[in-house]
């Protein structure tokens, strides 16, 4: 029988694979040959797109693997409104291999309802994992189902630090589960009646023991370096293009909030026991924190992601005074929405989360506003000291592939075209070096460009191509990359940015980025349009019978 440790380093059974969140497993991964499966997870999906001009707003599970057997998020009741998802349910479903088949075996349902809309456009994401025996998914009340994996049967609500479930209290991110069989994720309970305009009640980053002991931490004392809730935090100027509105102007603050975590934001773990995760203002997503936690959740330490860029007005932006650029006489890499060195903020539409390299360092894409909403990609080292940035980091949370005693990142890069510089009705021009496109790179550990991969599909809509719609790219044990785009295509790119293969999903598809998977075979596991995907070659004994 595998041990826990042995079953994370060989399944896909998280977020990002296992707890360092690296996106990758040990495997040769297959051709992108055939769609040997796919079942609709979604089926709300039509009128989801119709509400929203087409596009999909919804962040979706990683497909979840062990062996023979996959596990993917199924969603059901009926859907209502972006203003009410409550009215769906969720669940998950277990599928298995079985000649050849992805058969269907059993659906656990969950109590779990997202955080109520305001915060987010996009629906947030519902997302489980795995141990050899169980299944542990978000449920009611900032609690978490035990499922057994072999029958789907409920065994065992834990989390919870009352007699009576709260309906206030939500699950905001995906699970994590280390090597030593604890679980963590975040905890949110809000105000009733107007959930984002008041002070939350409690934000919590919560642990679940392998003996089911629950333990808490507020965030409140893990980011005690932040400004207290009822402290001003700087803003934004008043919408009076160009900005800043002088070379002095100060920008306007307002009440801070209390810490949270980001939504969606999927706690990491190291080696050691680390647990890294990515705190907020409630009222502000400037202020932002990457939070370092000890096993026992007592404070490490917290960095904050404030005035860490330079590269604003007259760097990524055109030259001050001319058509995208900042106001003439702004101090030359300033964030011109408030005239100070650029901040990475936590948005909660994205799904970014923390990535623990080999070296104890920690990657997190932040997002940032005012070099055209490409974010950040951040690095800081194991004790908290800010190191560098690579100028794209919006909604992906990095691959990383180790490779000749050291290892790389793989994220997508999307130059977004026809987005204003750092305002809707500013200019698109853009300046050489950071023209629109969409690319997968490669970054070495110091975030040095090693190789990118462009998009290249274009049509008359999309003259500088398709974004990748991916939120947490694969890779597997040769480097090959595995992403997904809008264009309706997985693709595999291999090293030194060359297409490999690609092979049409569904449908071509605005937004819904989406995680995808590695199988233990190396079969891939993808989405697109609320279908889960299993893609690879022909069976070799489909292949033997051809031949013969």
């Amino acid at each position: 029988m595998k041990t826990l440790s042995l079953l994370l380093a060989i399944t896909w059974s998280q977020w990002g694979g296992g707890p360092r969140h690296t996106g990758s497993i040990d495997v040769n991964a297959q051709r992108l040959a055939l769609k040997l499966a796919e079942h609709v997870v979604d089926p709300h999906v039509e009128t989801k797109r119709a509400e929203a001009g087409g596009a999909l707003l919804v962040h979706y599970q990683t497909p979840l693997s062990d062996g023979n057997e996959v596990f993917m998020e199924s969603i059901g009741g009926t859907y209502s409104s972006f203003s009410n998802w409550s009215t769906q349910t969720w669940g998950i479903r277990k599928f298995v291999w079985q000649d050849e088949e992805l058969a269907a075996e059993w659906r656990a349902e969950s109590d779990w309802v997202p955080v109520p809309p305001g915060a987010a456009r996009f629906e947030p994401v519902f997302h489980a994992a795995l141990t050899e025996e169980r299944v542990y998914m978000p449920a009611a009340g900032g609690t978490v189902l035990e499922v057994d994996r072999t029958s789907g049967a409920l065994l065992r609500r834990l989390g919870s630090f009352s007699t009576q479930l709260d309906p206030t209290i939500y699950v905001t991110s995906p699970l994590t589960i280390d090597g030593a069989g604890n679980i963590y994720y975040n905890a949110l309970k809000l105000a009733a009646g107007n959930p984002w305009g008041s002070a939350h009640q409690g934000a919590w980053l919560v642990k679940i023991a392998p003996d089911g002991t629950a333990s808490r931490a507020s965030y409140t004392e893990l980011v005690a370096n932040a400004p207290s809730p009822g402290a001003q935090c700087t803003t934004e100027f008043a919408p009076d293009f160009p900005l800043p509105p002088s070379p002095n102007a100060v920008a306007p603050s307002s009440i801070c909030g209390p810490q949270r975590a980001g939504l969606n934001v999927t706690p990491a773990v190291a080696p050691d026991g680390t647990i890294y995760t990515v705190s907020r203002a409630h009222f502000n997503s400037r202020w932002g924190y990457l939070v370092a936690v000890n096993p026992d959740l007592r404070p490490k330490w917290s960095a904050s992601l404030r005035n860490r860029f330079n590269d604003g007005c007259n760097v990524l932006l055109p030259p001050n005074g001319q058509p995208g650029g900042c106001r003439a006489g702004a101090t030359t890499g300033v964030d011109p929405t408030d005239n100070q060195p650029g901040s990475g903020a936590i948005n909660d539409n994205a799904t970014s989360s923390p990535v623990v390299a080999p070296d104890g360092t920690i990657y997190y894409g932040a997002f940032t506003r005012y070099n055209y909403s490409q974010g950040q990609m951040m690095r800081f080292s194991a004790s908290g000291q800010y190191m560098s940035a690579y100028p794209f980091g919006w909604d992906v949370t990095p691959a990383l592939w180790e490779h000749d005693g050291t290892f790389s990142l793989i994220t997508k890069e999307n130059r977004y075209d026809g987005v204003g510089s750092y305002c809707s009705g500013c200019s698109t021009d853009r300046v050489a070096g950071n023209e629109a496109g969409y690319l997968i790179t490669q970054l070495s550990p110091e975030l040095t460009p090693e190789w990118s991969f462009r998009s290249t599909n274009q049509t008359q809509e999309r003259p500088v191509g398709y974004e990748w719609c991916v939120n947490a790219p694969a890779v597997d044990n040769r480097g090959v990359v595995y992403v997904n785009s809008e264009d309706g295509h997985l693709y595999a790119i291999d090293q030194g940015g060359t297409l490999r293969e690609r092979i049409f999903l569904k449908l071509v598809l605005g937004a819904a980025y989406t995680p995808l998977s590695l199988g233990a075979d190396g079969k891939i596991y993808t989405q697109n349009a609320g279908v889960l995907f299993a893609v690879g070659q022909e069976p070799a004994k489909k292949q033997r019978a051809v031949r013969r």
